[in-house]
């Protein structure tokens, strides 16, 4: 209730300071009109934000899968850690807009440069988050699996790959935002498709709120992607819950 009362608050400070003429609106629309083209455009958006949020799903699974898959290696390999880690923080100082180009130059227009680049901006904060929840296993478990005979691979797979879990859906949670970034500057390097070419198009056609409705729906999808995330690593993890609760 809270953040709907400081939403509907924000709005309207916007509504009086577009119409009475703060600043131009062909810059910035007021939001009755955002709400007229999410409306009037609803077909035209639609479309869109179904190409977009294959994009972006397909992306997180993508990083993901590859996240876990490195941080399990790094993990298990400090040698593999000291000389990935500092290529991993290297490729998030490159701009995305610099690359995109070069990668639709490369792979063409479909759907796979644009999986590579929601990929690059979510494999990150899959892979650190995941990586710094496997260095943080209880010692004692490590030492009680030790004394039991388990070998490397049943201790991987019975206390530091659960342990592993919560990070694994921080880092997603982190992911579905970021990934919207991702999703967009791919498809504005080279797209005839999805929210960012809606962006782009509607931006240049001078069609502001159109670019605005876009963005409001990009904005909703992530919000809904992580309110799912949530839910799931509660259902799944209950006992990750219950110990951050205790702590």
């Amino acid at each position: 209730m809270l953040a709907a009362l400081i939403v509907l608050a924000l709005f309207g400070a916007w509504e009086l300071y577009a119409d009475l003429g703060g600043v131009d609106q062909l810059i910035l629309p007021p939001p009755h009109d955002v709400a007229s083209s999410l409306w009037n455009d609803r077909g035209y958006l639609w479309h869109n934000l179904q190409v977009t949020g294959g994009e972006v799903l397909l992306g997180i699974l993508v990083a993901l899968a590859a996240g876990l898959v490195l941080a399990l290696a790094m993990h298990l390999s400090p040698t593999l850690r000291r000389a990935i880690y500092p290529l991993l923080m290297a490729s998030q100082t490159i701009p995305i807009v610099v690359v995109a180009p070069l990668l639709v130059t490369w792979l063409g227009f479909d759907l796979t440069p644009k999986l590579f680049i929601v990929g690059l901006v979510c494999f990150f904060p899959v892979v650190v988050s995941t990586l710094d929840a496997l260095a943080s296993v209880d010692a004692e478990q490590l030492k009680l699996m030790r004394t039991l005979g388990a070998s490397r691979v049943k201790t991987l797979l019975h206390v530091e790959t659960p342990s592993a879990l919560p990070g694994l859906f921080s880092g997603a949670k982190i992911a579905v935002v970021t990934s919207m970034i991702g999703a967009v500057l791919a498809e504005q390097a080279g797209s005839s498709d999805g929210l960012g070419h809606v962006i782009t198009y509607a931006t240049g056609q001078l069609q502001t709120a159109q670019a605005y409705a876009a963005v409001a729906l990009l904005s909703l999808f992530a919000v809904i992607l992580f309110a799912l995330l949530a839910a799931l690593e509660r259902w799944a993890l209950p006992w990750a819950r219950t110990a951050r609760k205790a702590t």
